[in-house]
């Protein structure tokens, strides 16, 4: 009993760890604790962190430090990576107005953070952790607590940055859903029409991948043959197969096509009207569970990594099978095949064929779930490695006394979105399984807040009970008075109150107040605008939170 209680007594690299261990565990656990459809979620390994810290527990500072930024790295970097192919295409359509009022709320916070700042006597450091609480960032904390260190604060000011994002971190998360409550509530929105309504745009969105038929009519294509046809609809059809006399035929290079054939295949809305120009009549049809006659249709993984890298056209699957690939998914992104579209380990590969066939092209894509299996540690070490530089490297802001960083934070998280989008940079695919991310993601934010906790913790009533009380009720003006405002001016402008939804929690990156947003409706339409506003929120959060630090110290 004595040598534990010693053990457990004794600062060391062991009672570290198996405190650190413990608030990870226990954190967990009572993050998925369920009050009214309310969880701390991930947050509750911070506040288990600091009620740990609190009776003294003997942790080594020095190592917490370590762990705290690796987790961080790691947390940023998965994120980075799962952002990265709708990076870009987040902009387009009504993407743009959401990032717009997105990036209002941003600035918002941002501004009501310079405005108590310039009003009070707490400390930038205080401040900076507010406002990194009150927006639930914590990749924001981890680059300003960094910056703070860069330019010369000490760990007890770091550590009270870390105090003030927990004190402000609980009403982050509240204020988001009492938002949702008011902005329903002021409009008197009914749910079903909102749900009716998104329903309705989604049916006529360009975006969305439709099964067609098209009835061949224009006399300038009788006679020619399939290949040709592939060529020219490239860019806005994926052909499945052709009907014709009422049987289903191989769509293949050199059938050639007749007045009446019906070419069964996958585009989308806004190529539509291309399509009638250049074969005929388009006819949208219902997704249906399978194909008649002897074709198949079928859902590949594709795992032989001989063939990522590759295209459509180089691999060859409609030369050299009666079979078409006719759509893609990859990372939760439908894809309309094209010839130069390039495959990547891990895409689910739509094949329609004859059924015979389609073992074989199993067997040749792969399609081994145990393949996937085995991570791709030099392609994450690498990405992490340069990210890192890029973080170290000093960029100069005019009006700032001294040079930003992207930090631990942000340059691993711009290669990140760089690499996912890009997928791969000549043979070395940086392709990550949805499962490994997830895993790489939870182990990072659960080691960074756990340390974030357990270094803050100690003072953490104490600052409450003197003081710490307002702190909160600044964190409050910081959340509320931004997201009330653009969600009001979003739903004058007419914007889908599911959207909005989706754009608030995003805004804030707060996956808890997304689970409660979805919870108010099904479908996508809260996630989809979560996932629109989040990668340039995320950027912007990192990047201000180093502002303020660098303008206010």
């Amino acid at each position: 009993m004595n040598v534990m209680h010693e053990f457990l007594t004794t600062q060391s690299i062991a009672s570290t760890m198996l405190y650190l261990c413990m608030t990870a565990f226990t954190g967990v656990m009572l993050g998925k604790l369920e009050i009214k459809g309310i969880k701390l979620g991930i947050a509750g390994v911070l506040f288990t962190g600091i009620f740990i810290a609190h009776f003294r527990a003997p942790i080594d500072t020095h190592i917490l430090h370590f762990i705290r930024d690796f987790g961080l790295v790691l947390f940023v970097y998965s994120i980075g990576l799962s952002m990265g192919p709708r990076f870009f295409s987040s902009f387009k359509k009504d993407g743009i107005l959401l990032n717009f009022l997105a990036i209002g709320t941003v600035l918002g916070g941002f501004g009501i953070a310079c405005f108590i700042y310039y009003v009070t006597d707490l400390s930038p450091a205080i401040i900076v952790g507010i406002l990194c609480g009150a927006v639930t960032n914590t990749p924001s904390l981890g680059a300003a607590q960094q910056v703070l260190a860069e330019q010369g604060a000490g760990a007890a000011v770091v550590s009270e940055t870390g105090m003030a994002y927990a004190i402000a971190y609980p009403f982050g998360i509240l204020g988001i859903i009492i938002t949702m409550f008011l902005i329903r509530l002021i409009f008197k929105i009914n749910i079903n029409s909102e749900i009716k309504s998104y329903a309705e745009t989604l049916s006529n969105s360009e975006m969305k991948l439709q099964s067609v038929e098209i009835t061949v009519s224009n006399s300038n294509i009788f006679g020619r043959n399939f290949d040709y046809i592939q060529h020219i609809t490239d860019k806005e059809l994926a052909v499945s197969r052709i009907i014709r006399n009422g049987e289903s035929i191989v769509a293949a290079n050199t059938e050639i096509i007749l007045e009446g054939d019906i070419i069964c295949g996958v585009s989308s809305q806004n190529l539509i009207g291309n399509l009638e120009l250049k074969i005929g009549k388009v006819k949208i049809v219902e997704n249906k569970k399978g194909v008649p006659g002897p074709f198949a249709m079928i859902n590949i993984l594709l795992t032989n990594k001989k063939l990522t890298g590759k295209t459509i056209e180089q691999i060859g699957i409609y030369r050299r099978y009666p079979a078409n690939i006719t759509r893609i998914y990859r990372s939760d992104v439908k894809i309309l095949p094209t010839l130069d579209t390039t495959l990547e380990l891990g895409d689910t590969i739509r094949v329609v064929g004859k059924k015979e066939v389609l073992d074989d092209i199993k067997k040749e894509l792969g399609n081994s779930v145990n393949e996937l299996a085995k991570p791709n540690v030099i392609a994450v070490f690498l990405g992490i490695f340069t990210g890192i530089l890029l973080g170290s490297i000093p960029f100069f802001i005019p009006g700032l006394p001294a040079p930003a960083k992207l930090g631990l934070a942000g340059g691993p998280l711009m290669v990140a979105i760089l690499l996912g989008y890009k997928g791969r940079i000549g043979k070395l695919s940086f392709y990550m399984t949805p499962g490994a991310n997830l895993f790489m993601r939870e182990l990072g934010i659960i080691l960074f807040l756990s340390c974030v906790g357990l270094l803050s913790g100690e003072k953490f009533v104490e600052t409450l009970f003197n003081g710490g009380w307002q702190w909160m009720l600044y964190g409050m003006a910081i959340t509320f008075i931004p997201i009330i405002v653009t969600g009001i001016i979003a739903k004058l402008m007419k914007v889908n109150y599911l959207k909005i939804c989706g754009f608030i929690s995003g805004s804030m990156t707060d996956p808890p107040a997304l689970e409660f947003a979805n919870s108010i409706a099904p479908g996508q339409a809260q996630a989809a605008a979560y996932a629109a506003v989040y990668p340039i929120t995320m950027f912007l959060r990192v990047l201000l939170a180093q502002i303020f630090v660098l303008l206010t110290l």
